[in-house]
Formats: C-alpha cells, sequence, structure tokens
C-alpha cells in the first residue's frame, strides 16, 4: 500500500457526504460502470488512469468513470469473473475516504476531500484492487487495472461489459427454484446494513443485481470462507410465497436474530430485507392497490412524491420493511417476479428507461397499460391512467372495496379517537380524527 492510502476493514461502510466529498464518479448524473475480465494479456502491476485524474478535477464536480480489472491465472474458470468483480466493491469501501456503491453499469463512487489532501490518487485506489485480489483469490496470478474517466471511451467500454452481463445472466434462463435443493447467501453489504443477507436462487437475483445463483455457487466455491455460502433450502413452508425452513434458519443466524423468516416472492408479511446496494426500490401504492418500481438513476418523485433515495432510506438497513422491497432489475425477468402478489398485473408504474430496457421481459397484454413518469405525476392521474387503460390491478379495487363492508360490518361500530399516537422503532406515528375496527384491543404493561 502507498503512504497516502489508509486501508481496513475499520473503514467499511464509511459515508462521504456532499458537503466532505472532492469528486464524485459515476452515480446517477455520468456514465459509469466496471468490469473483470480474465485475459492472458495482463501486465502484472500494472495501473493507468486514462483522462482526468483527481488533481485534474474541481471540489465538487462529478465525472464519468469506468474500472477495468484485467487477471489472469492457469486455474481461472470464466465463471470467476463475476465473483472477482463484486470484489472491487469491498475492496475500495475499505480505502478511508473512499465510497463505493452500486456495481455493473450502476456505479456510485464518492472521494472525500480529507483523503485527497493526504495525496490519495485513483492510481492508489488500483494498487490497493490489486494487492487485494491477488491476496483474496490464490488462482489470480497476475492482475492490472485501468480506470478511464473520458466520457467516449467510457460509453464504449460500458457498452460492451453490458454485453457481458448479459451472457452471464443468460445462464440460469429455463432453471426453476425448485429444480434446486440449495440456495445461496451473500453478506457483503452487511458493512453498510448488518442484519442484512442476500438469498439469492436461480428465480431471484441478488438485490444489487450483479451476483446469479451461478455466480454466488462460483464464489462459494472459490472461497469457501467469503462472503458467498450456500443456503440449503429445507423443507417448503409457503410455496407461493416462497417461505422455506431452511433458509429462515439461515437468514436468522446471519442477521444476528434480527430476521426470522422471510417471503422470497412477496413484498407483504415478511419481505425479504434489503441493504444499500440494491439496484431499485419497489413500492406500494394504496390508492390503487399496486405495485410500483424506481431505479437508483431515476430522478425527481415518483407518483407517491417520493425520489429513489427517499424511499431508499426507508428500505435499506437490513429492516423488513411491508410495502418497500430492494430488488434486482433481472428479477422482473423471473416466474418468481412478485409471484405472490400478483405478478406482473400488479405492476402500474416505472421510469420510462426500465420499461423500454424491459420490455421483452413485460407481458404483450400489460405493457401499455403500465404508467410511466410520462404518463402521471401523481396517484389521481395513475389512477385515472389504469381505469382507462383497464389494468388488470382495476378489477381489485372491487373485492377490496367489499372486503372492507364486510369488516365493517362484521366489526360493528368503530371507536372514534381524535389522535392515537403509537410509538415504534424511532418513529411516532400519530392517527388523528381516526375512526378503528377492532376485534379485540389487548393492552399491556411493559
Amino acid at each position: 500500500m502507498t503512504s497516502a492510502l489508509e486501508y481496513g476493514i475499520i473503514y467499511e461502510g464509511e459515508r462521504i457526504r456532499k458537503n466532505e466529498m472532492l469528486v464524485e464518479l459515476g452515480g446517477t448524473k455520468n456514465i459509469n460502470g466496471e468490469l473483470c475480465e480474465i485475459t492472458k494479456d495482463v501486465k502484472d502491476g500494472q495501473v493507468k488512469v486514462h483522462g482526468k485524474k483527481l488533481a485534474d478535477m474541481k471540489k465538487g464536480s462529478t465525472s464519468p468513470v469506468f474500472i477495468h480489472l484485467k487477471v489472469s491465472g492457469k486455474k481461472l474458470k470464466g465463471e470467476f469473473e463475476p465473483v472477482v468483480e463484486r470484489r472491487i466493491h469491498e475492496i475500495m469501501n475499505c480505502i478511508h475516504g473512499v465510497m463505493h456503491i452500486g456495481q455493473r453499469d450502476d456505479v456510485w463512487v464518492r472521494i472525500s476531500t480529507e483523503a485527497s489532501d493526504k495525496g490519495l490518487k485513483l492510481e492508489d485506489i488500483g494498487k490497493a484492487l490489486i494487492e487485494n485480489i491477488k491476496k483474496e483469490f490464490k488462482p489470480v496470478e497476475k492482475a492490472q487495472v485501468d480506470i478511464h474517466t473520458e466520457e467516449k471511451k467510457v460509453k464504449e467500454l460500458v457498452a460492451k461489459a453490458v454485453k457481458k452481463y448479459e451472457e452471464r445472466d443468460a445462464r440460469v434462463k429455463g432453471m426453476k427454484d425448485a429444480d434446486v435443493d440449495t440456495f445461496y447467501g451473500c453478506t457483503m453489504c452487511q458493512s453498510f446494513a448488518p442484519s442484512h443477507a442476500c438469498v439469492i436462487s436461480p428465480n431471484r437475483i441478488s438485490l444489487c443485481g450483479a451476483t446469479s445463483w451461478f455466480d454466488a455457487k462460483a464464489a462459494a466455491e472459490l472461497d469457501p470462507h467469503g462472503n458467498n455460502f450456500p443456503v440449503p433450502k429445507g423443507k417448503v413452508i409457503d410455496a407461493e410465497k416462497g417461505e422455506y425452513e431452511g433458509v429462515n434458519k439461515v437468514i436468522q443466524e446471519k442477521s444476528g436474530g434480527k430476521t426470522k423468516r422471510i417471503f422470497m416472492y412477496s413484498m407483504f408479511g415478511y419481505p425479504h430485507t434489503s441493504c444499500g446496494c440494491f439496484e431499485s426500490v419497489a413500492f406500494y401504492i394504496p390508492e390503487v392497490d399496486g405495485i410500483g418500481i424506481v431505479h437508483r438513476k431515476f430522478q425527481g418523485e415518483a407518483v407517491n412524491g417520493l425520489g429513489f433515495g427517499d424511499m431508499a432510506s426507508q428500505t435499506g438497513g437490513g429492516i423488513q420493511t411491508e410495502g418497500f422491497l430492494g430488488m434486482g432489475l433481472q428479477w422482473m425477468r423471473s416466474p418468481k417476479f412478485f409471484s405472490a402478489d400478483g405478478g406482473w398485473n400488479r405492476i402500474v408504474y416505472m421510469p420510462n428507461e426500465i420499461k423500454e430496457k424491459y420490455k421483452d421481459a413485460i407481458p404483450k397484454d400489460i405493457y401499455a397499460k403500465i404508467a410511466t413518469e410520462k404518463d402521471v405525476k401523481n396517484n389521481e392521474e395513475l389512477k385515472e391512467f389504469l381505469k382507462k387503460k383497464a389494468h388488470p390491478v382495476v378489477e381489485r379495487w372491487g373485492q377490496v372495496k367489499d372486503e372492507k363492508q364486510e369488516e365493517k360490518t362484521e366489526s360493528g361500530s368503530p371507536l372514534s379517537v381524535s389522535e392515537a399516537v403509537i410509538p415504534g422503532s424511532g418513529v411516532t406515528l400519530v392517527l388523528k380524527n381516526a375512526k378503528i375496527y377492532a376485534e379485540k384491543m389487548i393492552i399491556k404493561k411493559d
């Protein structure tokens, strides 16, 4: 390590606020990406920065970025590429003054002014990657890093990388969760979300979107003591919701007892926990009884009046939050995509960029019925759009209304209160002029 670089697990999870940063690389404002390739053409130990270096960037500025890691070794196999690539995230987060979020072509890096003032350079980050990749993965005999900040070249490399990502993801097509006895887990993001553990199955890619079932399997084999590990499914508790005895057992252990059960295919009841690196957020819209999706690069507010960042803060941290769920976008191609909640018949809103990119995954009879930011701006407009398009979710509105009327009849007269305060974990919910229906009320003294 260079003298200007401070490295260690103590820095993992460090947050760099906007006022603390020198520059922001990638993120929502600039094209970005990262890729690991196994190739014979490797100049061991070489680090090159192509384009602007940190010294050339103004404080508070942003820049495109592409991190290209090349490795070689006699025992390396093609399926190890995404495994090594995903380690870029963890290694960079162990560098003091560097914050890395995301993966693939959705990378967000911040470098602090403090670290730059101490002499940290992009070349130092490249050297840290080489040193730690070779240390952690013994089959890697040679490694080289090229960091690109020129927009034209970054675009070219991202286009190449996207084809690689698609080739990797294609390996699990046709596979089903029922075909395997073992899923795989990942705890790489526990530095940001200590009680979170990701469960990856053939039909459910990781929340970050970078690790498929095959990738996690390869990672567990390459590094048995690393962040990826086998998760025996065990007995099926609920096939529709995707609850498994073995998965619950492992999740409880890896979360330190914080999470005792999860549903793999639903955002209600016991949803999968979320970290901080998820590609997108799915959110429940009670006004239309539907589900919306926004991705990290989405600018502005969704129909619920919240932006991606607002929803991400309510979703991440390793907690179970009904109505909010972090997810990898490739999950939209899965037959288990919200299958317990109605699947595509429940999806009512998403950014136009995502709708176009995943057009092939959306059923043809549903595609035109899903609203985007170009069609609606709020829930009222969304409701009218869904009625006009005859979205399948509209049929649920009558069912829900009937159920509520039934509950009202069975429960008798409501309890009317002028104000009720319900304390929670760091949250206080205040109900004003509420009418409460309940079969039974139990008051316990702590």
